[in-house]
């Protein structure tokens, strides 16, 4: 467990790290308009931006981690990690910059960090390592397609921050569901081999969910404000993981009174703590964006 929580930590360091180079570029390719934005030529002009391709290259280097994360650990443990990426949005937000964290900030990665403390030393409050089911993943697909599409169809109504909060949720259950098929793929590997692995379907959905993931997040990016981006992104993803750790993989829920209030302790204390980073004026100032 020691290692998956570490290899977490440094993935989750790793993502924000790459957030901030590829928001940059994001801003920089739309010149900071907040309307919807044609994919392809966003794309074409980020392939051509280093800031954004060091970020994909920062990107690709955590999601390598995480794949190490999500062998050795569950999806359960593994992806609520990832909310710490906001900590770390939050000081590298200030690298540079000669500020110190504010109070809010530090109040904020205080309570995100007690909620996790929670959360992984009540036991039965994560949800323990089971096999998984392919039938209920498709089912789990069968229901968060439609969500997706209307959170989707809902940003191209919109503009600035609603327009980042809905896509950066598209984007969270895009790289939930990634991580629930790194999981299945990396078992491929290592259990079955690079031929099997070839002819098996995870390893084809995990590069669809992770692309258009990927697209997604720079539309957010592009929409407006990084902080209202990686927060949607940084609680969808870790509460569709904790619903997919229990509906597909044949675990169970909390079934005691003291893991239940661990879990319920830990959402309100890590929803409060995102809450007040996303405020942060250090996170403004990394996004080029004023504190809203």
């Amino acid at each position: 467990m020691a290692w998956s929580v570490g290899f977490s930590l440094l993935a989750a360091f790793l993502f924000a790290a790459a957030a901030a180079l590829q928001h940059r570029a994001a801003r920089r390719a739309v010149g900071c308009a907040t309307g919807p934005v044609e994919s392809a030529g966003l794309i074409r002009r980020l392939l051509r931006d280093p800031v954004w391709l060091t970020g994909w290259a920062v990107n690709l280097a955590g999601f390598m981690t995480q794949a190490v994360a999500l062998h050795l650990g569950s999806t359960g443990l593994v992806q609520p990690l990832l909310v710490s990426q906001l900590v770390f949005t939050i000081l590298l937000g200030t690298v540079g910059t000669g500020r110190r964290p504010a109070r809010d900030d530090l109040l904020g990665g205080t309570a995100v960090s007690a909620g996790l403390a929670l959360l992984f030393t009540v036991p039965g409050a994560v949800p323990p390592e089971g096999e998984p089911s392919r039938p209920r993943l498709f089912l789990a697909a069968l229901l968060a397609a439609p969500l997706i599409a209307v959170l989707a169809r809902g940003a191209t109504l919109r503009t600035g921050t609603v327009r980042a909060v809905l896509l950066g949720a598209c984007a969270g259950l895009m790289f939930a569901g990634s991580a629930v098929l790194i999981k299945l793929t990396t078992a491929d590997l290592v259990h079955r081999g690079v031929a099997a692995t070839a002819v098996d379907w995870p390893g084809y959905a995990l590069a669809g969910t992770t692309l258009l993931g990927l697209l997604l997040e720079q539309k957010a990016f592009a929409a407006g404000s990084l902080p209202a981006a990686m927060t949607a992104m940084t609680m969808t993803n870790p509460v569709a993981s904790y619903l997919l750790a229990v509906l597909a993989f044949h675990t169970h829920p909390p079934r005691t009174a003291s893991a239940f209030a661990a879990v319920s302790v830990s959402a309100v204390l890590i929803t409060a703590g995102v809450a007040a980073l996303s405020r942060s004026p250090a996170a403004a100032a990394r996004s080029g964006t004023p504190r809203r």
